[in-house]
């Protein structure tokens, strides 16, 4: 499922895509057609409510036989509690996710007369192997506005700072954009070193790029317009994060899928309700002045989801362009994933201590405050309570895990087709093919779950009892 010829490469020349053709004449484009029956957003999110539920409630009758015979083995709360977490939760959220996939139909992306400038800081922390390369897709950008490039160096103990400047050297950036590093000696964090690049920009719109990163060539354009393009509270846009290293091992495959199809379908669900939870510091746009309302990057391991919810806090709108894409390296290791996660957890906590109150917001989002709440017991369950139960099942017991297990989940088969025929043509406009990865589809299906879901419950527990915080990764 390699998303394009960009997408293969760390270093050699880069073939012309489909994609990559002059820019029309900068005029707007024509409001999309709406059909005759148009459904407001509160009442498809009430109907997405309602039939979610619906759901919900035909899993607990089709499942009386299921509780009856593990409490008999357990006891009645126990069977309860579990089979809540097993079942009928994740039951509730894939008929909501599919649901909303089914009714989403967000604005028209629509070009601008005239573009404004843009700061782009490059946060890079021993990024040697790669930083040569996000800077050659930077020069390729189609963007006809004024660009700011900041690589910000974090105190990085290879050959970073010598290789992005021979690089700002030797590439040929397009008029209008100026590329600079800024060295700083002394590692002092990633949300440190954006709150300097911050300072030091010279524009209104602050884009985020990860140092290991491939910005498609209209990723820059495209991802502005949509800012612009989307309701006016809207100060922030997530960008659509894929795979670049997807050919690497098996673990790298599984990703590719879980970016393809979970990633993106929860940010496409999340976003059409305004609410995006995380606008991911591989690939953002915000507005600079909320930006210095809420005080910037906060200094803790999920800086881009803490400051997510500073700015939901304020009732601002986070959306989501799916159609802006960047190519990132993902852990290629199973220890290097195990780190990732586990810090994404520890970032999910950290945004409950700062921005508990969010919980309590009158707002459609709030609903996906309440689903992360969840994430904690489903983690738990599904290690110390379904893992196993998949043990004993081996053996003949199918108390936990069983064929009653697979009626009561059948929704996860059919969103991931709805949300497969979603990004399929999201890829085909772009110019792009969606490879065959059928290895890391099987893992994805298979065993993802039994890796990801035990280091989630790792990182919620770090960090509730304080351990040290770390970047980790690197």
């Amino acid at each position: 499922m390699q998303a394009s010829r960009e997408a293969e490469s760390y270093a050699e020349e880069i073939s012309v895509e489909a994609s990559d053709v002059a820019l029309p004449e900068l005029a707007p484009e024509p409001p999309e057609q709406r059909s005759r029956f148009y459904l407001p957003l509160k009442y498809k999110f009430l109907l997405t409510c309602f039939l979610a539920c619906a759901w919900t409630a035909f899993s607990v009758w089709l499942s009386v036989n299921w509780v009856r015979d593990l409490a008999s083995v357990t006891t009645m709360a126990f069977a309860v509690i579990a089979i809540t977490f097993i079942a009928y939760v994740p039951g509730f959220m894939n008929a909501f996710l599919l649901s909303s996939l089914l009714f989403d139909r967000k604005p028209s992306r629509r070009m601008l007369g005239t573009y404004p400038g843009v700061t782009i800081l490059v946060a890079a922390y021993n990024e040697a192997a790669a930083i040569r390369d996000t800077l050659t897709s930077l020069s390729r950008q189609e963007y006809p506005g004024l660009l700011e490039v900041f690589v910000l160096n974090d105190g990085s103990k290879d050959e970073t700072v010598a290789l992005a400047n021979a690089a700002i050297d030797e590439l040929e950036f397009p008029e209008g954009m100026t590329v600079r590093v800024l060295d700083f000696q002394v590692n002092r964090g990633k949300s440190a070193v954006l709150n300097d690049g911050l300072a030091a920009a010279s524009h209104d719109l602050i884009v985020t790029i990860d140092g290991d990163s491939w910005v498609k060539r209209d990723g820059l354009r495209k991802i502005v317009e949509r800012l612009h393009s989307d309701p006016p509270d809207t100060q922030a846009i997530a960008g659509a994060v894929m795979v670049r290293n997807s050919r690497r091992n098996l673990i790298c495959k599984a990703q590719e899928w879980d970016y393809f199809h979970g990633i993106a379908s929860i940010k496409r669900m999340q976003g059409m309700y305004h609410g995006t939870l995380v606008a991911q510091g591989a690939f953002s746009i915000y507005r600079r002045k909320s930006l210095e309302q809420v005080g910037g990057w906060p200094e803790c391991v999920g800086e881009d989801i803490v400051l997510s919810w500073a700015l939901l806090k304020r009732g601002y709108r986070i959306g989501y362009a799916d159609d802006a894409l960047v190519f990132t390296n993902v852990p290629d290791t199973i220890r290097q994933f195990a780190l990732q996660r586990k810090r994404w957890s520890r970032g999910l906590m950290e945004a409950f201590k700062a921005h508990w109150q969010l919980l309590f917001q009158r707002r459609m989002s709030t609903l996906f405050i309440w689903w992360n709440v969840c994430f904690l017991p489903l983690d738990l369950v599904y290690t110390l309570v379904f893992i196993p139960g998949l043990v004993i099942a081996c053996f003949g017991y199918f108390y936990i895990a069983g064929p009653l297990t697979i009626a009561v989940l059948p929704l996860t088969v059919l969103w991931n087709g709805i949300i497969f025929r979603i990004q399929s043509r999201v890829y085909r406009r772009e110019g792009l093919k969606v490879r065959r990865n059928r290895g890391g589809f099987f893992f994805y299906a298979l065993a993802y779950s039994l890796l990801m879901q035990p280091v989630c419950v790792w990182g919620y527990l770090a960090e509730l009892i304080g351990l040290r915080k770390a970047w980790d990764t690197k």
